[in-house]
Parts: C-alpha cells; sequence; structure tokens
C-alpha cells in the first residue's frame, strides 16, 4: 500500500492512543451499565502501524470503508482481527473483498438481494463455503444520498430473501448512518429499533438476537442509551481522518 495514502506523522501517537482509547471504553461501559456493547474501531486513512497500536492495547474488531484499504491491510496485520466491512460495497467488488480479506467477519451494508446474492455466491467461490455475517443496513433519515434499504416492507423483504436464499449469508442485525454532521436523531435510532422488531417477526427469531449497528464518534453516547449494541467510532480513537491530496 502506497504510504502517501496515510499522514503518520499526523496520527496519535502510542501514549495518546491508548487515553483515547480507555476514555471511550470507560464512556461505553459507563453507558452500557453492564450490557454488551461492540466497539469497531473505523480505521479509515489511518495507517497499519497505527492500527497496530490499537491492536496491543487488546482490540481486536476494526471496521473500513473501501475494499482496498481493508484488504491491504489485512494482509499486513495479525489474522485474528476481526475485520467488518462497513462502506457502500459495490457488487463488482465483492470478489475482490472476499479473496484479497480471508479473514472477513462481517459486512455491515447490505442493502439489495442482488448484493446479497453475490455475497453468497462469493462465499461459495473464494471463501470455500465458510459462512459470513451481515447486517441490513437501513436508511433512517430518508437521505438520497445515503446507501440503506427503506425502513419498512423493503427492510423485511430483504431479511426475508437472505434468510431464505441465501445459506451462507447469516444476518445478525440491522445498521444505520447518522445525520450528514454525523450525529443522528433519536427517530433514527427509534426507527432502526422498530425495524429489528419487524424483522425478527418475519425470520422467526426474538428481537436480542438481532444487533443494531448505530453510534459513531459524535453520538455513540446517545446510540447506547437507545439500544446500540455495536457502535463504530474512528475519529474519537484516532483524530481527524486524513485525504491525500488528488
Amino acid at each position: 500500500m502506497s504510504a502517501a495514502r496515510y499522514d503518520v506523522a499526523s496520527e496519535p501517537t502510542a501514549e495518546v492512543l491508548a487515553q483515547n482509547y480507555k476514555s471511550l471504553t470507560d464512556a461505553i461501559a459507563q453507558e452500557s451499565a453492564g450490557r454488551r456493547v461492540t466497539l469497531v474501531a473505523a480505521s479509515k486513512t489511518k495507517s497499519p502501524a497505527c492500527l497496530r497500536t490499537l491492536y496491543d492495547l487488546g482490540h481486536r474488531d476494526f471496521g473500513e470503508n473501501y475494499v482496498q484499504e481493508l484488504t491491504e491491510k489485512s494482509q499486513e496485520l495479525p489474522t485474528d482481527l476481526v475485520w467488518h466491512f462497513i462502506g457502500h460495497l459495490q457488487g463488482n467488488k465483492v470478489k475482490e473483498l472476499l479473496e484479497g480479506a480471508p479473514n472477513l467477519c462481517v459486512v455491515q451494508t447490505i442493502d439489495s438481494s442482488k448484493l446479497a446474492s453475490k455475497l453468497n455466491e462469493g462465499c461459495a467461490k473464494y471463501r470455500e463455503g465458510r459462512p459470513l455475517t451481515v447486517y441490513i443496513q437501513v436508511n433512517t433519515s430518508g437521505e438520497e444520498t445515503k446507501s440503506g434499504t427503506e425502513p419498512g416492507e423493503p427492510t423485511v423483504a430483504l431479511a426475508k430473501y437472505i434468510a431464505q436464499e441465501c445459506p451462507l449469508l447469516q444476518l445478525k442485525g440491522l445498521m444505520t448512518i447518522g445525520m450528514p454532521d454525523y450525529t443522528s436523531r433519536p427517530e433514527n435510532f427509534e426507527c432502526l429499533t422498530k425495524c429489528r422488531e419487524d424483522v425478527a417477526a418475519a425470520v422467526d427469531v426474538q428481537p436480542a438476537q438481532l444487533e443494531l449497528s448505530m453510534g459513531m464518534s459524535g453520538d455513540f453516547v446517545n446510540a447506547i442509551r437507545m439500544g446500540s449494541t455495536t457502535v463504530r467510532v474512528g475519529t474519537y480513537i484516532f483524530g481527524t481522518r486524513y485525504y491525500p491530496p488528488k
């Protein structure tokens, strides 16, 4: 991976990263009040060395938004990392993702039956039949620029499709992204909770068996208070993202 992709000099020192991580995990523990909440470290634009520092602190769940970045980092970092793909996934990138990241564990951004089918087929072709955990991404804010299914029947229909037609995909939950400023109004979280109830009924499981992935650096506290079981936090841990000049 090209070093120009990262601005290593601007990344937090090991000491600062450790302080940030402890502050974050303490806040999550306080808000969750003993309930399990998974922290996915959203590591987009951060160097493998920076991720390794967090790994050495005992963290294992990492989330990437871009296929190339995830596959290249996965080749440089320990194999027991739990990789979550948390960006928009194009169907023509499925092969690259599954072949390039053998230890990919979760895709949180399923938004169509077509993509679900491609991933299911890809598990057979490129993962030797190993199943893949998936979440359905729901566009709870109704923004046209956001990916995700519409709440209600479209989300339920996609959940049924995955359960009935995609034996190598394990539906584990629902995911949503916050507002443009990376915060979410309470109704966004309430909407995802309602979607979980509808999906659980449709696929005959208890709602608590389905994860709610909602909350990022700007709104994870509110998300946990409203029932989130997975938060995707990057800036709080790593600082601002770096985008190389074009």
